[in-house]
């Protein structure tokens, strides 16, 4: 870079993987109780208690603003769920804009907080609460806490070379959801008035939670090696961070893996990739070949779809993704495609 050249200015969305990685390099780890820390392709920390685990986890809800209560409960519970262990206790920080703030709209965000945590058995065990300077919409930092027994922990170091993905449900539940409620008036027109209608229900049904699969897949045993729910950056950067703890590769095929009509027609509309498109509401599983009919039966009978997407394969093949026939390689986005979509701004709150 040339004297006096300004620096790049990085994008809306994650930070880019080599910064991440840059960040988490040097972090000192002084308790040996910390038997899972920051690393990429892990989102909740785990304790050693004792006698059980306690798994701590933090997500903040930057892009909805509606019933963003109800999204910060659930991707935070979702990130507890995935290891096995059972959500428990959430906090929250309430961060509200100058100038735009009435009491309703504090009053409809802990309301929509109340009862999903009742809806999870979640107690609620403080936060904060404060009107920011600077913002334009209301922003949410949730944290959950969860126990597990050390037997149950599920971690994604035991992912191993022929093990089959599973997918339950579909790809961008949730960013279907943000994008039919947040950007209703760029899709009017282009998309049916009953597709979107549908889409915008997406949050409450299928929904985002996945911690009822993830315990139900849990509770079969040791044959699931590894789970993780992928959330921005969308499938693409899940299946990236399912196996970059373990530094293996994987192969799944396109045609198996599920998009709802509605995603498919939004993501058309605005000219988006689904599979790198924020995907609460998604689990994806690691588990022994011979043991995964189990594992599927376990999570159909929670009422909640689950397909068979791929296999795990040695690091050299690197993560693929099959397209009628045709193997490309499938690499975790730069920046979620929800990013690209909110570069014009917020409709409104």
């Amino acid at each position: 870079m040339r004297r006096g050249q300004p620096k790049k200015v990085l994008p809306v969305g994650k930070l880019p993987l080599e910064h991440l990685q840059s960040l988490l390099r040097h972090l000192p780890k002084h308790d040996p109780r910390l038997l899972v820390g920051p690393q990429i392709g892990e989102d909740a920390a785990v304790i050693d208690e004792g006698d059980r685990y306690l798994v701590v986890t933090t997500d903040p809800i930057t892009f909805a603003t509606d019933h963003i209560g109800r999204y910060a409960v659930h991707v935070n519970a979702n990130d507890i769920a995935v290891l096995g262990a059972r959500p428990l206790w959430f906090f929250v920080v309430m961060l509200l804009p100058e100038s735009r703030t009435k009491p309703e709209l504090a009053e409809t965000i802990m309301a929509d907080v109340r009862t999903t945590c009742e809806e999870l058995g979640v107690t609620i065990g403080g936060g904060h609460t404060e009107i920011t300077q600077g913002l334009d919409r209301p922003i949410l930092v949730g944290q959950m806490l969860g126990e597990v027994a050390p037997t149950r922990l599920v971690r994604k170091t035991r992912i191993a070379i022929g093990d089959l993905i599973l997918l339950t449900r579909g790809v961008a539940i949730e960013g279907t959801a943000i994008l039919a409620r947040e950007k209703s008036e760029r899709l009017r027109g282009r998309v049916d008035t009953d597709l979107l209608a549908r889409a915008a229900r997406f949050l409450m049904e299928p929904g985002i939670s996945v911690v009822n699969a993830a315990l139900a897949a849990a509770n079969v045993g040791e044959v699931v090696h590894a789970m993780h729910d992928p959330t921005e950056g969308g499938l693409a950067m899940g299946l990236f961070e399912l196996v970059a703890p373990a530094g293996l590769g994987l192969r799944v095929i396109r045609e198996h893996i599920p998009v709802f009509p509605e995603t498919d027609t939004i993501c058309s509309a605005l000219a988006l990739d689904p599979l790198k498109l924020i995907a609460s509401g998604a689990l994806l599983i690691a588990v022994a070949p011979d043991r995964a009919d189990s594992v599927l039966t376990a999570i159909e009978a929670t009422g909640v779809p689950v397909v068979v997407i791929g296999e795990v394969r040695p690091s050299s093949e690197g993560i693929t993704i099959v397209t009628n026939g045709a193997v490309e390689p499938l690499t975790p986005p730069a920046r979620d495609e929800i990013a690209r979509a909110f570069e014009g701004g917020y409709e409104g709150l």
